[in-house]
């Protein structure tokens, strides 16, 4: 099977079964990209996520021409973005047309609220898949000597405190950290 369809229809999978945005995506990104096409390390994968959060647009359309371009470059990067929309334009338009018909069904109110646990765990799911690797060196949770990255858990508290309790914009947070580690990393080099 040609790398081409083999982009188009990872990403047409993801695409199809990720059901509430971008963060929800990223363990069927990790999935297909990381572990079943060895596309990508999970360094490179979290690599990835922090692209695909800092460049505007959903985060698995980032993700698909990221990854698409990377590995069969511009006609790779179409052919997986292609791919990854395509489902929800079919979703979307067939959605619309039946919930206009039927929105005061409470079958379809009782659907559409069952939906959201799963969700709410598919986000939950995404965010620790981001956070290991970011705070444990071996990307495995376990307080061995030099595997547990301090630094990286005071920018997450850090961050975590200005998000939550701030309410600052994810934007300035985002660069701000990076800001942080860069002096941090300056600091450590020069002294």
């Amino acid at each position: 099977m040609s790398v081409y369809v083999e982009l188009f229809l990872a990403f047409l999978q993801i695409g199809a079964f990720s059901f509430g945005g971008g963060y929800a995506a990223m363990p069927l990104i990790q999935e297909q990209v990381v572990e079943k096409y060895g596309w990508l390390s999970l360094s490179d994968f979290t690599d990835l996520v922090t692209i695909s959060q800092m460049t505007p647009g959903p985060i698995a359309v980032n993700a698909a021409t990221f990854v698409g371009e990377n590995i069969a470059g511009i006609p790779g990067a179409v052919i997986a973005t292609l791919g990854c929309i395509l489902p929800s334009c079919i979703f979307v338009t067939v959605l619309a047309h039946f919930y206009l018909k039927y929105q005061k069904m409470a079958m379809l109110q009782g659907v559409l609220g069952s939906l959201r646990p799963a969700v709410v765990a598919m986000i939950f799911s995404a965010g620790l898949l981001i956070l290991v690797p970011a705070l444990f060196q071996s990307g495995a949770v376990s307080f061995l000597a030099g595997n547990f990255n301090i630094r990286m858990a005071v920018w997450f508290a850090i961050a975590l405190f200005l998000l939550m309790k701030l309410k600052w914009d994810p934007v300035l947070v985002m660069v701000l950290t990076g800001v942080m580690e860069l002096a941090a990393q300056t600091w450590n080099r020069f002294c």
